[in-house]
């Protein structure tokens, strides 16, 4: 009897559980299909490689990406072909979208001339790992320009001062001269900075004349701060005005100093006792 109620239960369970499953079933299969969540996109020319100032776009520096409809940056591209054989003014990073002011107007050719603005120029200056901050003057940075010269080519007039400030570099890498002595070719560095006429002058007379040193800024950093340069002499806390006369040594006289007076001869005493007491009196 007992075994008979285990199995009615047993079935009722399962029985139970199959329409349970069944009715779960059902439900999820007649839910409504959800809605497409699908963005609309665009195809935009990006840079396959980073590209510096003065690079010619070739089809191999540039590829496709689908890029968002309703974020379509301002100036993009979407086709490769309108982009090739234009000059690069701007910096260019990996994978960053072609921008129509990064770029050089197409009958401008590449290379670096239409990379300068209207009004300033490009002039090169030769640097070693030293004078361009060890690589790290870059395109796109900002430098002051020091200038070491003597005016009068006397080493006490030697002078250093910042001639030129918040300079922007245009480019930066290595040439190659002949070694007119050995008849070699000599990979020198060099760093091309944007500069105005007046500037111009400046930096060419400083590097001839002297020596120039590249000191790296903050290109957030728009200040000029006007220095007054500075001396070997203050270098070592002298001061520019001459040292005050200084005052005379006496000589000592030549003449024998007077020999001293002979010490007089001690007068006799007499010594007198009075009690306990004890004195002692001169006589005269």
């Amino acid at each position: 009897m007992a075994r008979t109620r285990l199995f009615m239960v047993l079935a009722m369970a399962i029985g139970l559980g199959g329409a349970f499953a069944y009715g779960t079933y059902s439900y999820i299969e007649n839910l409504p299909a959800p809605a497409s969540t699908s963005i609309e996109t665009r195809q935009v020319v990006v840079a396959a490689a980073s590209l510096d100032v003065g690079a010619e776009l070739r089809g191999e520096d540039l590829r496709l990406v689908e890029w968002p409809a309703s974020a379509m940056p301002a100036g993009a591209f979407s086709t490769i072909k309108e982009l090739v054989g234009r000059g690069v003014i701007v910096p260019i990073t990996a994978n960053e979208p072609i921008l129509s002011n990064k770029l050089a107007s197409t009958e401008a050719g590449a290379g670096l001339p239409p990379a300068i603005p209207e009004g300033f120029r490009a002039l090169s200056v030769r640097v070693n790992e030293v004078i361009g901050v060890a690589g790290y003057v870059l395109p796109g940075t900002r430098v002051d320009v020091v200038a070491t010269v003597s005016p009068s080519n006397q080493p006490n007039d030697m002078t250093s001062k910042v001639i030129l400030t918040n300079v922007q570099v245009l480019a930066a890498g290595t040439k190659i001269e002949r070694d007119l002595e050995n008849d070699k070719p000599v990979a020198v560095s060099v760093v091309t900075l944007l500069v105005d006429p007046v500037e111009a002058e400046r930096l060419t007379l400083a590097s001839t004349e002297g020596k120039i040193q590249l000191a790296l800024r903050n290109p957030l950093d728009k200040s000029k701060p006007e220095t007054p340069g500075v001396r070997p002499s203050a270098l070592v806390g002298q001061a520019l005005a001459s040292r005050a006369p200084s005052t005379p040594t006496r000589v000592a006289s030549a003449r024998p100093a007077p020999a001293a007076a002979p010490a007089p001869a001690p007068l006799p005493t007499v010594e007198i006792i009075r009690g306990d007491k004890r004195a002692q009196e001169v006589v005269r």
